[in-house]
């Protein structure tokens, strides 16, 4: 049934929390981390319990998105709907699955693990005392099934655009977004409210708004678990952005490789279109809009919004040089606002909730919050959104549970390819857009990739060097040639081949480049470079003078040598690959260290600690 009017919207979310409900709600995580991690069998047997016991009317089943416990996948929530008690439970096997059922929220099934509720607010959209987090994004992501509108109806779904089109003018929408401070959330930070409202001074017939959700940072999946969690609340943001500035059409850039976030936004966008949420005369108001999917092919640069709008016009995804910007003149050469999914996301809670209350939250300058992907070396990979200001400590050792297996905090990085490493003296510092910046790193999409005293920082250089280099799409000299000649110094650096000299002009090139390369990848590109050659310049010497990787990454600088403890087992002779090491039954082995490919067969395989790794 088509919902014509607010009236009729408040009619619906009022009929479907009357519903009468099982007393507990159990939710599945079912995002792509927790399917790759098995819980489609834990989802079946959940299903095959309830039916065997007659649960139908005791339990409702909610297929939800990443819960943001991505290291305990799969994860099962159980919710009363009377006292509100919540239980999670993390690591779930299907053979867990009828004790779970049984005890209910009651009591702990016997067997299983339960999680620290420290991590998952669900129900708070502001950190209150003593919580970390605060779900503004991901109010609904993990909480309702992304697949039922009737759920996101039931949760003040839809509200704030029925609000925008009944009781609000489109200057008014920009004003309250502009006085909100909401920064774009997908890397420099630049404020949205004055971007929607270059778009809406053009004179066009035509205007687009467009979704970025062309998530390609290594270890960042903060968009890809909004969209396969939430995707209605990304579809209302967009409909109320084309309202403010005057676009009828919305467009949303997603990589192909994210094949559940699109099937769920197709289903949204369906059932969004057969409610009258999406299409002509929405609410009665004389608004028309839709929105129509694009597909990128997993092109890195294609995350900047000229190379993105190129890509989607079928075209080469090359950055052009700015101005003019797309607001006055994008997609097809028209007025075109480009915000990323994150940044969406925060839309719909300023327009119900007020300007005041989002900048109640965060920091004067950067209000609001952020979510970050946390991965590398921290104990608890998953999701966290916090208040804007919170400290990298907190993050890293309250939320992430600190280092795995009790190593030694070194460094993270934020930003992807384009930001750089936080070290220790930086644990205390509050996270917000300037702070980062004056420490030589960015806030970029929200990952975050921890490292600890096992990694090379040279190496990681290296990595997210390669990775951009791969990336570029070659357009500029500075990037094409000049990120390969970074790269061909610190393979040098990791070979043994380098010297003082090759730091040097590293440090000149990486400062070149940054001015002349024509777009945000390219000008970024030396970040990780230069922030490790700032902070852990002793590795990069150790290197060149030493010809040795303190952290023992670099194979081609690490040197085995065979200790007095060893017994003449004869186990590393008989498991190396290339025949290197020789001796006699029950005599110290010795390694040919011209022949030795520093594989670490000798090293991983001795049972004596008499291999020595230097």
């Amino acid at each position: 049934m088509k919902i014509d009017s607010p009236a009729a919207l408040a009619e619906t979310a009022a009929a479907l929390k009357a519903k009468p409900l099982p007393p507990v709600k159990l939710l599945v995580s079912m995002g792509t981390c927790g399917i790759a991690a098995g819980t489609a069998p834990v989802l079946k047997a959940v299903y095959q319990e309830i039916s065997d016991r007659s649960l139908e009317n005791a339990i409702e089943v909610s297929e939800v998105g990443c819960m943001g416990l991505c290291y305990a996948e799969p994860v099962l929530m159980l919710v009363d709907r009377a006292t509100g008690r919540r239980l999670i439970y993390g690591d779930v096997t299907p053979q867990q699955v009828p004790a779970i059922l049984a005890a209910g929220t009651d009591g702990i099934a016997p067997g299983t693990r339960t999680l620290e509720r420290n991590w998952y607010y669900p129900e708070f959209e502001t950190a209150a005392p003593g919580e970390l987090q605060a779900r503004i994004v991901l109010r609904n992501t993990g909480r309702l099934n992304p697949e039922k509108i009737e759920e996101y109806i039931a949760n003040d779904g839809y509200a704030a655009l029925a609000k925008v089109l009944t009781t609000m003018t489109s200057q008014q929408v920009i004003d309250l977004i502009v006085a909100s401070g909401l920064r774009g959330r997908g890397g420099g930070g630049f404020p949205t409210g004055k971007k929607w409202q270059f778009a809406a001074d053009q004179k066009s017939e035509e205007k687009f708004i467009i979704c970025n959700a062309d998530e390609g940072d290594p270890g960042a999946f903060m968009d890809r678990a909004v969209l396969e969690g939430d995707p209605h609340t990304v579809l209302e943001a967009m409909a109320i952005g084309g309202y403010a500035i005057g676009a009828h059409t919305g467009v949303i850039y997603i990589r192909a490789e994210y094949p559940l976030a699109v099937k769920r936004l197709e289903i949204a966008i369906g059932q969004a279109r057969e409610r009258g949420l999406l299409g002509r005369n929405i609410f009665g108001s004389g608004f028309d809009f839709d929105i129509q999917i694009k597909f990128g092919a997993g092109a890195f640069v294609c995350g900047e919004e000229t190379a993105l709008i190129h890509s989607i016009e079928g075209k080469r995804g090359e950055p052009t040089v700015k101005p003019p910007f797309p607001a006055v003149e994008g997609l097809w050469k028209k007025p075109s606002v480009v915000n990323n999914v994150e940044t969406y996301a925060c839309i719909g809670a300023i327009v119900r909730k007020g300007a005041e209350w989002f900048r109640s939250i965060g920091t004067a300058g950067s209000p609001g919050t952020k979510v970050f992907a946390l991965a590398g070396k921290i104990s608890k990979v998953g999701l966290a959104e916090v208040p804007m200001g919170t400290t990298l400590r907190t993050i890293v050792y309250e939320i992430g549970d600190g280092i795995k297996n009790g190593r030694k905090f070194k460094a993270v990085q934020t930003g992807g390819p384009s930001g750089g490493c936080i070290t220790a003296a930086n644990l205390d510092l509050p996270i917000d857009y300037e702070a980062l910046k004056q420490i030589g790193s960015m806030m970029g999409s929200g990952g975050m990739i921890v490292m600890d005293e096992d990694d090379c920082m040279v190496n990681i250089a290296k990595f997210f060097l390669e990775f951009t280099l791969d990336e570029s799409c070659g357009k500029c000299t500075p990037c094409r040639i000049g990120n390969r000649r970074m790269y061909e110094m610190l393979d040098d650096i990791t070979s043994g081949r380098g010297t003082t000299e090759t730091i040097d002009k590293l440090k000149m090139l990486s400062s070149t480049i940054k001015d002349t390369a024509l777009c945000g990848l390219g000008q970024t590109a030396p970040n990780p470079v230069l922030s490790t050659l700032a902070n852990f310049e002793d590795e990069y010497l150790a290197h060149v003078r030493e010809s040795r990787c303190p952290a023992g990454v670099c194979a081609k600088l690490i040197h085995y040598e065979i200790s007095d403890n060893c017994v003449g087992c004869g186990l590393c002779r008989s498991h190396c690959p290339v025949n290197c090491i020789s001796g006699e039954r029950r005599a110290r082995h010795e390694i040919d260290q011209s022949k030795c490919i520093k594989c670490g067969v000798c090293f991983q395989t001795c049972k004596f600690h008499a291999v020595e790794k230097r």
